[in-house]
């Protein structure tokens, strides 16, 4: 089944897909995308490509290499293309030694496919989960009863603003909660500012407002069933975040150009001035930083606003790990460079600082981490529960149904019940039993 947009870009990006395939397929050996390695060689596959920390990704391999005298064979990827990728080689026995990959249902259903190996022994030998917190151990690298992903760091999605533009239409506080919020979005108005940048021609930049509208209003646990498969797509919950989100598109409190700029467009539009506040993840502010713009000077931080005081603080984000292929070549490299990546002080503060995450390590010293940083661990280690992502929370197949289905939403606000039902005929599909 299509769950893309049958838009020209998306019929090209599949036609270059699908011809980098045939050509991968031709010319792999059985061990991935480059040739056999080595006995002290390891080969990793990861989505740390450009703006994503592909500098300082380069800086820790390099460091790996001179700590251990194992090469890294590296191959990095667009977060797109890897989505495709990833699951097209797992179905071949391609994988690399390692890969990067998203904590979730991502991750599981990878390992239901039997593509990843376990590192029960890794973690028991290095003690790995002394140095995890607790939430996160249990909810990013435990599948099926055993370990199949270390984390290597981790963000928290929240708002991203200017301060100039909010000093400019006299805006003392970051709002709080929802009234608050609007009543901010209408004194930037009042000033010709335009309150919110949204980046979704990748579509999954708009998952994170559907994610908070529904846990603010629904609560995890509802949202928590939606992702399984256990609540409808057509639930009156699910219509009432879809109609706060209409509402704000009602009022244009969004730039024009949703759905054809990207995630860093709209990071450029807040830094420039042309937009006040993007809801983002964390890795925004190595984008920023990239571009030498200063926390709480060129931009500042603020959490999700509170829409029902009666329902759990929820964060949310992505963990970003890396895992074994059950196919490694080189399985004792494998562990060695996974263990390293987590447990090394310096690459994790490497990593943090270079890319814009938080430290899975709990022995990091949080001193590392900038001021707007140390806003958005706040917000984690406040909050009552930490939820990955809506397209790391749900089966890839019903995930980009569900990303189309807020692209189509994006384009015309006016019709998205009937996304919703079109949505959950997909979902009723991919989840019976």
């Amino acid at each position: 089944m299509n769950t893309q947009l049958s838009t020209p870009d998306n019929l090209m990006r599949k036609a270059i897909f699908m011809g980098l395939m045939a050509v991968l397929i031709l010319i792999l050996p059985p061990s991935g995308l480059c040739k056999n390695p080595g006995n002290m060689d390891v080969s990793v596959m990861h989505y740390f490509n450009s703006d994503m920390g592909y500098k300082g990704i380069g800086e820790i391999f390099k460091k790996f290499q001179e700590t251990t005298q194992v090469r890294v064979i590296e191959n990095a990827f667009g977060h797109e293309e890897f989505k495709n990728i990833v699951l097209e080689l797992a179905a071949k026995g391609y994988l690399q030694d390692v890969i990067s990959y998203w904590a979730g249902a991502r991750t599981q259903f990878l390992v239901d496919s039997e593509a990843l190996s376990p590192m029960d022994a890794l973690w028991k030998t290095h003690h790995l989960s002394d140095l995890i917190p607790k939430a996160i151990a249990q909810s990013a690298t435990l599948y099926n009863g055993k370990h199949y992903l270390v984390p290597f760091g981790y963000h928290c999605v929240g708002f991203f603003y200017n301060p100039k533009l909010f000093k400019r239409a006299e805006i003392s506080q970051v709002p709080e909660t929802w009234d608050q919020l609007l009543s901010t979005c209408e004194m930037l108005k009042a000033k010709g500012i335009t309150p919110f940048a949204l980046g979704a021609k990748n579509r999954w930049p708009a998952q994170f407002w559907f994610d908070y509208l529904l846990l603010r209003t629904a609560g995890p646990d509802f949202r928590q069933k939606l992702m399984d498969g256990k609540a409808s797509y057509t639930d009156p919950k699910v219509i009432e975040a879809m109609e706060y989100w209409k509402k704000l598109m009602d009022n244009h409190y969004f730039q024009p150009g949703i759905t054809t700029e990207g995630w860093t467009d709209a990071a450029d539009r807040v830094i420039q001035g042309d937009a006040a506040m993007t809801l983002m993840g964390t890795w925004i502010t190595g984008y920023w930083h990239g571009q030498g713009k200063m926390d709480t000077t060129d931009f500042d931080y603020f959490k999700f606003p509170v829409m029902d005081p009666s329902i759990p603080d929820v964060a949310i984000g992505p963990v970003d790990g890396f895992a074994i292929s059950a196919n490694s070549k080189n399985p004792g490299q494998a562990r060695e460079l996974v263990q390293f990546l987590l447990t090394d002080l310096s690459v994790q503060t490497t990593w943090a600082q270079s890319q814009g995450a938080l430290s899975p390590n709990n022995q990091i010293d949080k001193k590392i981490y900038s001021p707007v940083m140390q806003k958005a661990l706040r917000t984690v280690t406040q909050a009552d529960r930490f939820a990955f992502n809506y397209d790391l929370a749900t089966p890839p197949p019903m995930a980009e149904k569900g990303l189309s289905m807020l692209l189509h939403f994006l384009v015309n606000p006016e019709r998205y019940q009937e996304r919703l039902t079109e949505t959950q005929r997909v979902a009723h599909e991919i989840f019976r039993p």
